[in-house]
């Protein structure tokens, strides 16, 4: 959709919206549709091709407003995570389907599925343990409770454990930045040794510093056999493995107990949305659920709706599922597949710009859309570099610490970039580059 479109479709909403509101009295309070309804009026997958955008608004009409806001909201939510889990291919196990114990939900960031995973996790073994030992008390196993993530990890994940009251050790990840099974093993093994109780992984599909991989087919069995929780942490990946060429990054995925990646990063839908799937939903519910009579219906033990304020930290929530529908329908999957794919190339476009001139060093593998680099030299010297580009705000870069160098990151990430544009980058970063070294001589 281009600017003069979007004006004209901003101008049809306002519309759309006004009608409504000047309408909103012959319209019922409380809907008559079933809970349920929803499935049978879309198809089961999202569309490969685009939709017209007048065939959406149609349709909003047609199957939203019969149920808006309830159970529309919730509905199409479950649809739409069931449609992005199959785009993804992920295993049935985490689809709702019609009878699925799995299913998906729509948190609000990453950091909010990792918590929500560690808390259902928690919960999880504390009464597993005191079944086995009734005299076993919460605070007793809490003290014992450790989790482990890479030292890649984002920040979230040490957050999590922080507000989860648990034990988060980093692993030391190999010379690919990645999570192995043997350091995992290492670790959780010393630990038991020295009467603590190994509960919650968390393994990252594309770091925030570099993109590397942890590795799931080492790791995931490890985590099953224990009887640990898995968490899948894909926050930036995880829109690429739509790709076939790019799905194999995610195997390992049928170890996990919950999996998380955010569409508002790499999908072009709008933030917040970020698509968080388990295995078997009555380990979220059985950790969270609580139904005071304020919160009750009809429908309350039915079995025939979902009930996500049982699956998130707050109460109240967004019909966010909505923008998803949109941008599946606007694009279709080939049209999602190939905005990442363009990104990636461009990425690769920057990496060989970077081998043509001896100045620079990659830091590490390029597999998506993220490029490190940085001069051959001192971290002062790059932290110099960095200081000036981002000091004449043409782009803007953000650095991170692999190991012991200061690296920069060059991040495609614009919905309209170009190869102009990245050519236009480079020619800046090199220049700069250039007037640095320059005056160091001087």
């Amino acid at each position: 959709m281009n600017s003069s479109e979007f004006r004209r479709r901003g101008k049809e909403m306002t519309d759309f919206v006004a009608d409504y509101l000047d309408g909103i009295e012959g319209r019922q309070v409380y809907p008559d549709v079933q809970p349920g309804y929803l499935r049978s009026l879309v198809p089961s997958t999202a569309p490969e091709e685009p939709d017209a955008f007048e065939d959406i608004i149609n349709d909003v009409e047609r199957i939203i407003m019969p149920g808006a806001a309830s159970p529309a909201c919730t509905e199409l939510e479950t649809v739409m995570m069931d449609w992005l889990g199959k785009m993804l291919k992920l295993p049935e196990a985490f689809l709702a389907g019609e009878a699925g114990e799995g299913g998906g939900v729509i948190q609000g960031s990453a950091s909010e599925a990792t918590l929500m995973a560690l808390l259902a996790a928690r919960t999880k073994v504390t009464r597993r343990l005191q079944a086995a030992s009734p005299g076993l008390t919460q605070g007793a196993i809490m003290d014992k409770l450790v989790a482990y993530s890479s030292d890649q990890a984002h920040s979230s994940v040490e957050r999590a454990g922080l507000i989860g009251g648990v034990k988060l050790k980093a692993i030391p990840s190999d010379g690919k930045f990645a999570m192995r099974g043997s350091a995992l093993q290492e670790a959780m093994e010393r630990d038991k040794v020295e009467g603590l109780i190994p509960f919650f992984v968390v393994a990252t599909l594309g770091t925030t510093s570099c993109c590397s991989f942890d590795s799931l087919l080492e790791v995931g069995p490890i985590c099953n056999k224990e009887d640990m929780w898995l968490h899948i942490d894909a926050a930036y990946a995880g829109s690429s493995f739509i790709c076939p060429e790019f799905r194999h990054l995610l195997n390992g995925v049928e170890f996990a107990d919950s999996f998380n990646f955010n569409p508002h990063k790499w999908m072009l839908v709008n933030f917040d949305c970020s698509a968080m799937w388990v295995k078997k939903r009555t380990d979220l519910i059985g950790a969270f659920k609580l139904d005071p009579v304020y919160l009750k219906h009809s429908h309350q033990d039915s079995g025939l709706i979902t009930d996500y304020r049982h699956w998130q930290l707050p109460l109240g929530r967004r019909f966010r599922s909505l923008k998803m529908w949109f941008v599946f329908r606007m694009y279709g999957v080939k049209g999602l597949q190939a905005y990442i794919r363009k990104h990636v190339q461009l990425a690769h476009e920057f990496e060989h710009l970077l081998h043509q001139d001896p100045r620079f060093e990659i830091c590490a593998e390029v597999t998506l859309g993220l490029v490190c680099f940085r001069l051959k030299g001192s971290n002062k010297l790059n932290e110099a570099l960095l200081e000036r580009i981002n000091g004449t705000k043409k782009i803007h870069l953000v650095p991170c610490h692999l190991r012991d160098k200061f690296v920069l990151r060059f991040a495609i990430c614009s919905r309209t970039v170009e190869s102009a544009h990245v050519r236009l980058a480079w020619e800046h970063i090199s220049q700069l580059a250039s007037d640095l070294l320059g005056a160091e001589k001087e």
